[in-house]
């Protein structure tokens, strides 16, 4: 490490130190389930009150406010950003001051042509999203957003269809089955890293998610491998009961390992749902 990096990691340690001690200091003990009596010498909730509702250690987290170099996961993070309250932004800021993403490391961007943009708006009502091997989100239409999920109000930095899954508790997506489809994702997802072994962007991914995620830690480590799927999956919309579509995988073969995932109506009363949703009138 050199000397300007070294100066850089330790005034990062000190802002996380001052950071969680502005974060603790503003919440109540009796916010959090502690008795509000007793002297206390600053505002809000002790380092050790912090420590029991993280799970961690009282001289390990102290350590942490005091910007020692530690090592600290992603997961001992996450709890205490929970223990805090944490928003979103405060979250990804505690990460990024830790040296650590919050969400999936963007991957290398594609430049899709305009007409994928136009094939995709053009398929609707069907919901129709482009995909790359890693599960980066790179395209998309608004039937997509209207019927499985709006990716509009999704952080670009978060656009990953594993993290969406697996890591994240605020964007759910509407499929009925979602047990096999995260099933099926996870295998698929490690067919495709064999050609990636030595990509610094895909071990990232999966150790953010290994990370982050007990569930797929525990089908990453079946080893079960996949293709795409194209079987029938069924979502559930309010208002509109259960919808069957049948997805259509189209690789963009000139774009490099990109697919087009078209979801298709498996019957006439799908059909009508979904033109009634995405407000498409019958042709």
């Amino acid at each position: 490490m050199t000397v300007a990096s070294d100066t850089t990691a330790t005034a990062q340690r000190r802002e996380l130190g001052v950071f969680l001690r502005s974060r603790r200091e503003r919440i109540r003990p009796d916010e959090v389930g502690f008795a509000p009596g007793g002297r206390r010498r600053t505002p809000g909730l002790r380092r050790e009150e912090v420590a029991l509702l993280a799970g961690v250690g009282v001289t390990w987290y102290t350590w942490l406010e005091q910007g020692r170099d530690i090592n600290v996961s992603a997961q001992v993070l996450d709890a205490i950003a929970t223990a805090l309250r944490f928003d979103r932004q405060e979250r990804s800021h505690l990460f990024r001051l830790a040296g650590l993403r919050f969400g999936p490391t963007q991957g290398v961007c594609s430049a899709l042509p305009p007409s994928v943009q136009k094939t995709l708006d053009a398929v609707s009502p069907y919901p129709a999203v482009v995909l790359n091997e890693r599960y980066d989100i790179l395209a998309f239409n608004t039937a997509y957003c209207r019927v499985v999920l709006d990716l509009d109000q999704v952080p670009v930095d978060e656009r990953n269809m594993l993290w969406l899954n697996f890591v994240s508790d605020e964007w759910k997506c509407s499929f009925v089955d979602g047990e096999t489809t995260k099933h099926h994702m996870v295998a698929a997802f490690r067919a495709a890293s064999a050609d990636h072994l030595g990509d610094a962007l895909w071990q990232e991914l999966i150790h953010g998610l290994l990370n982050s995620s007990p569930y797929f830690a525990e089908l990453w480590e079946r080893y079960d491998v996949a293709a795409p799927s194209t079987r029938t999956k069924m979502l559930e919309i309010d208002g509109h009961g259960i919808l069957r579509i049948e997805p259509i995988n189209l690789w963009l073969s000139q774009l490099g390992p990109l697919r087009a995932t078209v979801y298709t109506a498996l019957d006439n009363e799908t059909e009508t749902k979904l033109r009634r949703i995405v407000g498409v009138r019958p042709g």
